[in-house]
């Protein structure tokens, strides 16, 4: 295997570090831009929807129909003077309307997810292990990975030069080590350091004519569960003067901002409570009684992620996650956005969490989107609020922050502005959208 890139092509622009400002060109996308890209996300017409809906609802209406979308359970708008409808619009409707979900469970029966009945034991045990041996960082699992990015044939000109960011694991986070190359696609690449907020693999490679355009590479590292046994006394009040406090305690526009809505809300929940461990509590269950995972629009098409759910009264991983680091900013908790991907036995995908803070103990990984007790143990609260508290070792983490930088810099609009978990593309002609590529895990072991 070659070395990485010594020089960079004199066409890319290196970022500094740190947030992204107002702006910058690849995370402002222009009206019609995103206009296009609600397009796509909304690719069902009404015939789609009353097929997928008939089965379950034989003697359906128009009336009914009506009333899931002004309840924001189905999700439709007017685009062209033609009816659409989200593209998971059918699916997520159970997974939204409870009386919708009972429904679909007396036809399809009950389940549990894969990683619901994974995770019953493994966090019990997890927490026994950390409190017998006193480390935060217990049970190392050992992953190999292969990777894959595909761009369609002639997506591109024949000729011209491919450019692809694909997620890699930072070496920067606790619960992560042994990180390896393995073997690349490409004889040059180049790995983002860790002070950028995506961590990436970068490689290059000329489109050819009828042929698809195709990146991979192998990896390995290990995994650790990680997490803290504390009680709420423990946690020790903030230097408020602090520019660790000052920063994630602070409004990012245009996803974390204290709107009157959640101000009220956080308000009610956190009344009268000075505890920080005791208000992420508070909001974290909040959010998981409220609202309920459902597949997700492009988040580049969303104005305001957190307000999203509000709205529209359910969220996947990442959209409850920055709802939980919103409102935990505005109580006077420090919190930050996570991700990367999620690497559970029969169970993986990509996945956003978050990270609080706690004077006396540290940054702490949260995870609201995975709820509380995975086998509903109420009397045991550590084990029912597993994820306030860590997290478990199937994790690979790229995101230290959300719509940060990629080294080398990315030139066009992203493709997704928010996140970075499946890859991002372009060429002299600009950036390549989700529609002209595809990229996932190819293999994955653990040893």
């Amino acid at each position: 295997m070659r070395r990485a890139f010594l020089i960079l092509m004199s066409t890319f622009v290196v970022c500094a570090c740190g947030h992204s400002a107002s702006g910058d060109p690849t995370l402002d996308i222009s009206d019609a831009e995103r206009d296009a890209r609600i397009a796509l996300d909304f690719n069902r017409d009404s015939a789609f929807i009353v097929d997928y809906l008939k089965p379950y609802y034989p003697d359906l209406t128009q009336e009914q129909v009506a009333a899931w979308e002004a309840s924001k359970a189905l999700e439709g708008r007017v685009i062209d003077g033609q009816k659409r409808y989200f593209r998971s619009a059918g699916r997520n409707l159970f997974r939204i309307d409870p009386e919708a979900r009972k429904v679909f469970e007396a036809v399809n029966g009950v389940t549990r997810d894969v990683e619901d009945v994974y995770l019953d034991d493994h966090n019990r045990n997890v927490i026994a292990t950390v409190r017998r041996t006193g480390e935060n960082l217990v049970g190392p699992v050992n992953f190999v990975i292969k990777y894959e990015l595909t761009v369609k044939p002639d997506v591109v000109p024949a000729g011209k030069t491919v450019r692809a960011w694909m997620p890699f694991p930072r070496e920067d986070q606790n619960s992560i080590s042994e990180v390896k190359l393995v073997s690349t696609s490409q004889p040059d690449y180049i790995i983002a350091p860790d002070d950028v907020e995506h961590k990436s693999i970068y490689m290059e490679k000329p489109a050819e004519a009828g042929k698809p355009t195709v990146f991979s590479y192998t990896f390995s590292f290990t995994g650790c569960n990680e997490w803290y046994d504390f009680q709420p006394e423990d946690c020790l009040p903030y230097d408020t003067d602090s520019e660790l406090y000052k920063t994630y305690t602070a409004e990012r526009k245009t996803h974390i901002v204290f709107t009157d809505r959640i101000k009220a809300i956080t308000d009610s929940l956190v009344a009268g409570e000075t505890n920080p461990y005791r208000k992420v509590k508070a909001i974290y269950g909040w959010i998981v009684d409220h609202f309920p995972w459902a597949s997700a629009r492009e988040y580049s098409t969303l104005e305001n992620i957190p307000m999203y759910v509000l709205e529209n009264r359910h969220g996947d991983c990442g959209q409850v996650g920055l709802l939980l680091v919103t409102m935990c900013r505005y109580a006077g908790v420090p919190a930050r956005w996570q991700s990367g991907w999620m690497l559970h036995p029969g169970a993986v995908n990509m996945h956003d969490w978050s990270e609080v803070y706690y004077e006396g103990i540290g940054w702490v990984p949260t995870d609201v989107s995975f709820g509380r007790g995975r086998s509903a143990v109420r009397d045991n609260d550590d084990e029912y609020y597993f994820y306030t508290k860590g997290l478990d070792a199937y994790r690979l983490i790229c995101n230290s922050d959300y719509s940060g930088h990629f080294f080398p810099a990315k030139q066009f609009i992203r493709s997704e502005t928010v996140d970075f978990q499946r890859g991002e593309v372009e060429w002299e002609g600009g950036n390549l959208y989700f529609n002209q590529w595809s990229g996932w895990i190819e293999e994955i072991d653990y040893r």
